[in-house]
C-alpha cells in the first residue's frame, strides 16, 4: 500500500467546545497531495483529455478548508472551486457566532426579549439540529453556548475541578428543549436572557454539503472537500480509484491508526486531545457534556462515516458526550451510519457494520450490537 500522507488539522476558532482539534486526516490523492499546478494522475476520458485534480484552500468558519475538483476541463474545475469557496463564505457569514450581522447573533441578542424572524435556510438548519438533539438524548445541543466558561484548557495540571455547585450553575441555561421555533413566521426564540445558540457543531458539515452539491450541479463528477476534519468525497480520483482516508492516532502524533477507501461518503473526525487540562494526572478534554457541565470523558477521538456530511458532523459530538458504549449503541441504531472511536486506553472500537483497515497490529473491536431496530434520524 502506498504511504498515506497525513495533514494536521487546524483548530477552529469558532467552535469553542466542540473543536475538531489535533486530529490527523490523511488524504491519499494518487500518492501525493493534489495541487492545481501539478495534476496528480491522468486518465483518458470520453473527450480524450486527461482528468486532473485541482485544489484550492481557504479559511472558513475558523478552520482550514481544502476543495478538490477532478475534471478534464480546466475552466470548469476552476469555476466550480470558486463557487464552492463562495458558498462556504456565504454560510459562514449567515450563521456566524461572532459576526455581529449574522442571523445567529441577532437571535442571541434577542434572548429573553422577542422572537427573531430568520431566513428559511437558517430556520431549517436549526430545526434539523433539534431532531439530532432528540435522537441523541440531548448529547448534541446547539444551546451549549449558554453555558458559563469555567474551564481553562491549557494543557496544564490543575489542583482540582471547579466546585460542583459552580459546575451545576454553569449549565443552568443550556437546554435544546427550551428553544422555540414558529413555522408560521420562521422565527426563533431563546426564552431566557443569557441563552445563546452556536451552530459550530454542525456548520462545517453543512457548508461542505452545500459546496459539494453546487460543484456536482456544475458538472464536477469527482471531488473532495475537507473542512478541517469534515471530509466529503464523491466520484473518483483521476486514475479511477476511490478516495483513501486515513484516521490519525491520538497517542502517536503525525501517525495513522487506520484507513478506509470511500466514495460518495462523508468521513468526519473529531478529537479532544489538544485542548485539555489534568487533575491529579487525569485527563479532561475540551468537549463539555451539556447535561452535567463536566468535560466528556472516555474517548480520545470519534470518526463517523455516512453519506450525509452534515449529519456526521453532529453525530461525532454526540458520540463524544455519550461515551464509547452509549455512543456506539446510538450509531448501531442508525441505518447507513458507521463509526470508529479510540478510547482513553487507546483501544479502537467500531460499530457493528464498520470495516476498517488497521495501520497497526491491533485489530479493531466490534461494539456490541444494540437491541433496538435500525432507525433514521
Amino acid at each position: 500500500m502506498p504511504e498515506l500522507k497525513t495533514v494536521k488539522l487546524r483548530p477552529g476558532a469558532g467552535r469553542p467546545t466542540v473543536l475538531l482539534v489535533g486530529l490527523l486526516v490523511g488524504l491519499l490523492l494518487g500518492g501525493e497531495a493534489a495541487r492545481a499546478q501539478a495534476p496528480i494522475t491522468t486518465a483518458a476520458t470520453s473527450t480524450g483529455r486527461p482528468a486532473r485534480a485541482y485544489t484550492r484552500e481557504a479559511q472558513r468558519m475558523g478552520s482550514h478548508f481544502t476543495f478538490t475538483a477532478v475534471s478534464a476541463d480546466d475552466s470548469l474545475a476552476w469555476r466550480a472551486l470558486r463557487a464552492g469557496l463562495r458558498e462556504t463564505a456565504r454560510i459562514d457569514h449567515l450563521f456566524s457566532y461572532w459576526d455581529s450581522t449574522s442571523q445567529v447573533v441577532k437571535i442571541n441578542r434577542a434572548a429573553g426579549l422577542r422572537p427573531v424572524v430568520v431566513d428559511q435556510e437558517v430556520y431549517d438548519l436549526i430545526a434539523r439540529t433539534l431532531k439530532i438533539s432528540a435522537l441523541s438524548g440531548g448529547a448534541f445541543d446547539i444551546t451549549f453556548a449558554s453555558g458559563d466558561k469555567i474551564y481553562t484548557f491549557d494543557r496544564q495540571e490543575h489542583p482540582a475541578l471547579p466546585d460542583s455547585a459552580v459546575v451545576r450553575a454553569s449549565v443552568r441555561r443550556i437546554g435544546w428543549q427550551k428553544l422555540r421555533l414558529d413555522p408560521a413566521t420562521h422565527s426563533v426564540f431563546l426564552p431566557e436572557k443569557g441563552m445563546r445558540l452556536n451552530l459550530a457543531g454542525i456548520l462545517q458539515g453543512y457548508g461542505v454539503r452545500r459546496a459539494s452539491e453546487i460543484m456536482k450541479r456544475m458538472g464536477i463528477a469527482g471531488g473532495l472537500i475537507n473542512g478541517s476534519g469534515d471530509v466529503y468525497c464523491w466520484g473518483h480520483q483521476p486514475d479511477g480509484s476511490g478516495w483513501r482516508i486515513a484516521i490519525g492516532d491520538p497517542a502517536r502524533p503525525h501517525s495513522v491508526s487506520s484507513w478506509l477507501t470511500v466514495s460518495d461518503m462523508a468521513v468526519v473526525t473529531a478529537g479532544n486531545y489538544e485542548q485539555y487540562f489534568t487533575v491529579r494526572g487525569k485527563y479532561y478534554g475540551h468537549i463539555i457534556n451539556p447535561h452535567t457541565g463536566y468535560p466528556a470523558t472516555g474517548l480520545r477521538s470519534v470518526t463517523i462515516i455516512c453519506p450525509d456530511v452534515e449529519l456526521a458532523d453532529a453525530l461525532d459530538d454526540a458520540v463524544f458526550v455519550l461515551g464509547p458504549v452509549e455512543g456506539l449503541a446510538l450509531i448501531n441504531r442508525l441505518k447507513g451510519v458507521d463509526a470508529t472511536v479510540i478510547d482513553d486506553q487507546g483501544r479502537t472500537l467500531v460499530s457493528k457494520e464498520m470495516r476498517l483497515n488497521s495501520y497497526h497490529s491491533a485489530a479493531a473491536t466490534a461494539a456490541q450490537s444494540a437491541t433496538s431496530p435500525p432507525a433514521r434520524p
